[in-house]
C-alpha cells in the first residue's frame, strides 16, 4: 500500500516501517472518506492527493488542524466535482485556487497543483497552476511538508527526501535553501516555528542561507511575520525557535529587541546574561501556566496555557535595559526605570507587527509592572499598598503574579525559596483583601452624580480630578462608607482654586 522511493537497509528500514506504520494508524478514521473523494477525482480523469501538514503530522501521530489537498483539476473543476460529494463547499481563495468542502464533519481544502514564486520586489506571491504533483511539491517550504499521499491508491510519493529528513528530525528545503527562501523569505521565520513546534534541527545549509537571507525578510508584510511569530511563541518549546531566530540575525529585523539584551548583564547578578535570563523566564513562566497551588490559597488565580500575553511579557519584561543602562561608582551596573522605557519599546515593536491595541496594552502593562512586586521586601506593605497593586495590574493580575514568579532566575535556592514564600504571602493578602472588599471592582465611594450633586459642578474635567482623588482616597484608606467619602471630598475641594466657582 505505501511505497517508499528509497529501500534503505537495517536500522533506516526499520525506522521507516514504524514511521509508516504509525501513519495509517493515525490516519485511519479518515482514509475511507478521502479515498472515496479520491475516486470520485479520479473517475473524472482528475489527479488528487494529501499533501504537506497532514501527511507529515500523520507520521509524527501528531492530529493536524486542516486536511489539505492537491489536485491537476482547476479550481472550477474541482468545486463542480465537490457540490455532490459535500454537504457544503466554500471558495478559500480560488485566485490560489483553493476550493473548501465539508463532508460528515470532515473538512478539507482542495488546490490545484502550483509553481507560484514570490515576487521578489512585492510581497505577494505570483501564482501560477502547474501540472504535475512532484512540480507542486518541489515549490513547498521543506522536504518534511513535501510528501504526499495518491488518492484512492495510497501510493507514498517523497521525491525529496521527506521522510528520511522526519526520521532525523532535520529540517531541509525540496529545492536549494536561497532558492526556496527566495521565493519567499517568511519560510525562514517557518524553519524558526518548526524547529519550537517539532523539535527538530535546521540542516545546516538551511541555518546558512537564513543567515545570508535575514534582511529579505524585511519584504514580508508585519502581519505575516507577527503570525509566525505567534505561532512560535505558542508553541510547545518557543526558546528552540528564538535561538534559531537570533543566531541566523532575523531576530534584528523582526524583533531586535532581543538581540540586543546579550550585550546586556543584570543589575542584581552581574554574571547573568540578560538575553538567557529573558528565555529562561519565558521557560518558567510556561511551566506555571495551567493548575497551580500556592501554600495558603485554595484556589490560586490561574492562567490556561499557552497564554501569548503572558509569554510575551516574559520574553520582553527586560527590553528597556539596553537604553537605561549605566556604570556606578566601583563598577556595578544599574538600568533604573528600565520597566518605564521597556514598556514604551513594546509598544512600539507590537504596533509594528501589527498586534491588536488589547495584547499589545496588556504587553506594555505587564512589563511596566513587572518590578513592582521587589517593593514588597519582607512583607511590609501595607493594606493601601496591596489595593493598589490589584488596582494597576487590573485583569493582569493573574499574569502579573506568574511573571513576577518567574522573573526570579537565581542559581541560590535559599533566595528562590525566600523569594517565592513572600510572593506567597501577598497572594494569600490579596485574596484575604479581595474577599472583604471586592477590589477587582474597586471605585469610589461617590459615583460621578453623586461627586457633581456634592460639590455643585457640572461633567468635565474637574469632576474628573474630583474622581481620581476619591479612588485613591479608597485606596488609602479602604471601605469607610459614603458620609466618610462625601467629607474627605469636601476638604479636597476646599483647597482646590475652582472652589466657589461652581
Amino acid at each position: 500500500m505505501w511505497k517508499s522511493p528509497r529501500s534503505p537497509e537495517d536500522s533506516a528500514a526499520r525506522s521507516y516501517a514504524e514511521l509508516q506504520r504509525r501513519a495509517v494508524q493515525h490516519l485511519a478514521p479518515v482514509l475511507p472518506m478521502l479515498q472515496h473523494l479520491g475516486e470520485v477525482f479520479a473517475d473524472a480523469g482528475h489527479e488528487i492527493a494529501l499533501v504537506g501538514g497532514p501527511v507529515r503530522d500523520a507520521f509524527l501521530a501528531r492530529t493536524s488542524a486542516d486536511i489539505d489537498l492537491t489536485t491537476s483539476a482547476s479550481p472550477e473543476e474541482t468545486e463542480a466535482l465537490l457540490k455532490p460529494w459535500a454537504s457544503a463547499t466554500w471558495d478559500v481563495g480560488r485566485a490560489f485556487g483553493t476550493i473548501g468542502a465539508r463532508r460528515d464533519g470532515l473538512q478539507v481544502e482542495i488546490t490545484t497543483y502550483r509553481s507560484d514564486v514570490y515576487d521578489r520586489q512585492s510581497r505577494k506571491p505570483v501564482v501560477s497552476f502547474g501540472d504535475s504533483l512532484e512540480d507542486d511539491l518541489l515549490r513547498r517550504d521543506f522536504s518534511v511538508n513535501a510528501m504526499a499521499l495518491r488518492l484512492p491508491t495510497l501510493e507514498f510519493v517523497d521525491p525529496h527526501g521527506g521522510l528520511a529528513a522526519l526520521a532525523d528530525r532535520t529540517l531541509m528545503t525540496p529545492a536549494a535553501p536561497s532558492e526556496s527562501f527566495g521565493d519567499d523569505p517568511l519560510r525562514m521565520m517557518r524553519a524558526a516555528r518548526f524547529a519550537a513546534q517539532l523539535g527538530f534541527t535546521v540542516d545546516p545549509r538551511v541555518r546558512e542561507a537564513m543567515r545570508e537571507m535575514a534582511g529579505s525578510i524585511e519584504i514580508i508584510s508585519a502581519e505575516r511575520v507577527r503570525d509566525e511569530l505567534v505561532k512560535l511563541m505558542l508553541s510547545a518549546a518557543p526558546r528552540a525557535g528564538l535561538t534559531l531566530l537570533v543566531e541566523t540575525g532575523l531576530a534584528s529585523y523582526v524583533l531586535p529587541e532581543l538581540p540586543a539584551l546579550q550585550l546586556e548583564v543584570d543589575e542584581h547578578n552581574p554574571h547573568k546574561d540578560v538575553y538567557e535570563h529573558s528565555l529562561t523566564v519565558l521557560e518558567q513562566a510556561m511551566a506555571l501556566e495551567g493548575e497551580r497551588s500556592v501554600p495558603g490559597l485554595e484556589s490560586p488565580a490561574t492562567v490556561p496555557g499557552p497564554d501569548l500575553v503572558l509569554r510575551l511579557a516574559a520574553l520582553l519584561h527586560d527590553v528597556g535595559k539596553p537604553a537605561t543602562r549605566a556604570f556606578e561608582p566601583g563598577g556595578g551596573v544599574s538600568f533604573h526605570h528600565h520597566e518605564v522605557v521597556g514598556a514604551k519599546l513594546v509598544r512600539k515593536r507590537m504596533r509594528a507587527l501589527r498586534f491588536d491595541k488589547a495584547t499589545t496594552a496588556d504587553v506594555a502593562r505587564l512589563t511596566e509592572l513587572h518590578l513592582r512586586f521587589h517593593g514588597y521586601g519582607g512583607g511590609e506593605w501595607t493594606d493601601s499598598a496591596v489595593r493598589r497593586y490589584v488596582t494597576d495590574a487590573g485583569p493582569m493580575l493573574s499574569r502579573l503574579h506568574l511573571l513576577t514568579r518567574s522573573d526570579c532566575t537565581t542559581r541560590n535556592r535559599r533566595k528562590a525559596a525566600a523569594l517565592a514564600r513572600t510572593y506567597d504571602d501577598l497572594e494569600v493578602r490579596i485574596a484575604a483583601l479581595q474577599e472583604q472588599e471586592e477590589l477587582a471592582a474597586v471605585r469610589p465611594e461617590l459615583d460621578g452624580n453623586q461627586i457633581a450633586g456634592t460639590l455643585g459642578i457640572t461633567p468635565g474635567p474637574v469632576l474628573g480630578r474630583a474622581y481620581k482623588h476619591l479612588l485613591a482616597f479608597r485606596l488609602d484608606a479602604g471601605p469607610v462608607g459614603e458620609d466618610a467619602a462625601r467629607e474627605e471630598l469636601q476638604r479636597w475641594w476646599g483647597e482646590q482654586p475652582e472652589a466657589g466657582q461652581g
